[in-house]
This record gives C-alpha cells, sequence and structure tokens, in this order.
C-alpha cells in the first residue's frame, strides 16, 4: 500500500495557541508539538525568506527523528524572478535545503507559480530550465491558473519527473480544474480552503480562511483511493491555517483514511 502523510502548510503561528498549541508555548516548542502531532510539514516560510542551511538543520533537531518536510520555493524562483539572476538564487536556495536532503527528510521542493504566470513560450522555456537546476531533488510544481492543466504540460512533468500538485479551491473561472494526474512516484495534494468570496482582493489570511465539513474531507478519501493505485506515496497538506483550521481538518482526514483502510 502507499504511504500517505498528511500534515499542514506552515506551523509557526500564534493563533494556533489553544485550538493546537497549549497556551503559554514558546515559539520555540511549536515544531516539536507538531511533530508529535503530523509526520510531515510544509515549510511556507522559505518562499518569503531565503532559507539558511543552519536553521533548517536545527529544524531536524527540533522535529524530532521522524518528521520530514516538503519545502516552499523562495519567491524569486516563482514570483519575483529576474532573468538575469535567478540562477545564482536557485543554487543558494538548493545549498540551503542540503542538510534536510542529506538527512533524506526532504518530501519534496514546492514550485508554486501566481495566477499570473500564464501558459507561455517564455514561461515554459523558465519552468524546464528551473526544474533542471534542482535534477536530483523531487519537486511539485502548482499552477493557479488554468491554462497550464493540459495534456503537453502533464507529459513534461513526466518528462522531468516532476509532480503536478493536485489542488482544492474555489470553483471559480480560470482557477485550475479538479485533476488528479500523478505525473512523478509520488503524488503532492494541497487544500486551500473553498472561500471563493473571498479569494480575490484579500490578505492570505482571509483568503484561506476555511474548515472543511467531514462530507467535503470524505470525497477526499475517494479521490485518494483513485490516486493511490499510481503512487508510491502520497503528500497531502492543508494550507486552511487560520485558527488553527488545518490541523482540525488534517486530523480528521487522518481518521476517514483509517477508517477506509489506507492508513495504519
Amino acid at each position: 500500500m502507499s504511504k500517505i502523510l498528511v500534515g499542514t502548510c506552515g506551523f509557526y503561528y500564534t493563533d494556533w495557541l489553544g485550538p493546537v498549541y497549549p497556551e503559554g508555548t514558546a515559539k520555540k516548542d511549536y515544531l516539536s508539538l507538531y511533530a508529535e502531532r503530523f509526520g510531515t510539514v510544509e515549510l511556507d516560510y522559505t518562499y518569503y525568506s531565503m532559507p539558511k542551511a543552519a536553521n533548517l538543520a536545527k529544524m531536524l533537531v527540533d522535529g524530532g527523528p521522524d518528521l520530514t518536510f516538503s519545502i516552499k520555493a523562495h519567491e524569486t524562483l516563482t514570483h519575483t524572478i529576474d532573468p538575469n539572476g535567478w540562477k545564482e538564487k536557485a543554487e543558494t536556495y538548493r545549498e540551503a535545503i542540503e542538510p534536510i536532503f542529506q538527512a533524506g527528510r526532504l518530501e519534496a521542493v514546492l514550485f508554486q507559480f501566481p495566477y499570473s504566470f500564464h501558459y507561455i513560450p517564455e514561461n515554459r522555456r523558465y519552468l524546464g530550465d528551473l526544474l533542471a537546476c534542482f535534477r536530483g531533488i523531487p519537486l511539485a510544481v502548482e499552477f493557479r491558473v488554468a491554462d497550464w492543466y493540459h495534456s503537453r504540460v502533464i507529459e513534461g512533468m513526466r518528462k522531468q519527473g516532476a509532480a503536478l500538485v493536485s489542488l482544492d479551491m474555489p470553483d471559480l473561472a480560470k482557477l485550475p480544474p479538479t485533476m488528479d494526474v500523478v505525473t512523478a512516484p509520488f503524488s503532492y495534494i494541497r487544500l486551500h480552503g473553498r472561500n471563493a468570496g473571498a479569494w480575490w482582493g484579500s490578505d492570505e489570511v482571509a483568503r484561506y480562511d476555511y474548515l472543511y465539513t467531514d462530507r467535503e474531507l470524505e470525497a477526499w478519501v475517494d479521490r485518494i483511493q483513485r490516486i493511490i493505485v499510481q503512487a508510491d506515496k502520497i503528500l497531502v497538506y492543508f494550507n486552511n491555517h487560520a485558527r488553527g483550521q488545518a490541523p482540525k481538518n488534517a486530523q480528521t482526514l487522518t481518521g476517514l483514511l483509517k477508517k477506509a483502510g489506507l492508513a495504519d
């Protein structure tokens, strides 16, 4: 049976005090408490701040011996791309994640591109060059606009061995369609919530402010059952982090997967 790991996008939220971490918990203890609940975490701070090897090495200790990591790519590689300087940024980033990679606890590097990153020749060439710079590392790619979701891109992802991220987000025009296509040895799933009214023109806290119902998560169990026959491993991360909703939903999904016989 494929291994399924469920976690959240980030763990370092002060509004998780009470819902997730006991009141008064010091920030330095967040990760160790997180690791008591989940076996994997997606690090999102690495999008806003270029990671440093020393900090990631410390996380290996703070998270205990079993916690694994997916790591979001820095914004200079996905959102604020300098045509003349991105390769240097990619090299700096790759060197920084080396401690987690060498420890065998890196699940994937996630490249999450913005809505403005359209399927045009310039962007297609850049994507191919970027993935080539990270060859040998497990990679996942998330597009936020629908024009990337067709057979040519799927085939390209398969050739690169990169996972095309399966998404859960509002059903709005030009956003990605519901599509669970396995293009790598592993599958990567991100659940952003379905807050359609706040998706455009609001901050990230409001956009991802959503609590999935049990019925909505049961539908994801069905989707995972279809994915599981194609992937050696499935990574599931909840991004609806406001007020501890992500860990609540992650624990519910874990229970549903166990009930369905898909997890231990």
